[in-house]
């Protein structure tokens, strides 16, 4: 687990503790976190391919604010991504 700046992630407010393991708090984390909880994230998914395909399953499913940036991040990381492929709507209402 991770000693660095994620558990004190202002992402994490209504989270009594980090648990990365979880696809919720991840993608609570990629949506609500600051810069240096994404750095974070992305120095842990160099070297972690399960958390790279946790992250592309969470652009892919969970509305995140900038779900084109996570895309780009897991290319600059060597994954595949469709940056054409339908993604879940950020903004509410009908």
């Amino acid at each position: 687990m991770t000693q660095g700046f994620l558990p004190g992630s202002r992402a994490l407010w209504n989270r009594s503790r980090l648990d990365l393991e979880s696809d919720e708090i991840l993608a609570q984390l990629m949506d609500r976190g600051e810069v240096d909880a994404w750095r974070e994230l992305y120095a842990l998914a160099r070297s972690d391919a399960r958390l790279r395909e946790r992250m592309h399953r969470a652009v892919r499913k969970a509305p995140l604010a900038l779900p084109r940036f996570w895309l780009a991040l897991l290319a600059s990381l060597g994954e595949n991504v469709d940056y054409d492929a339908p993604l879940p709507s950020y903004e509410s209402g009908p």
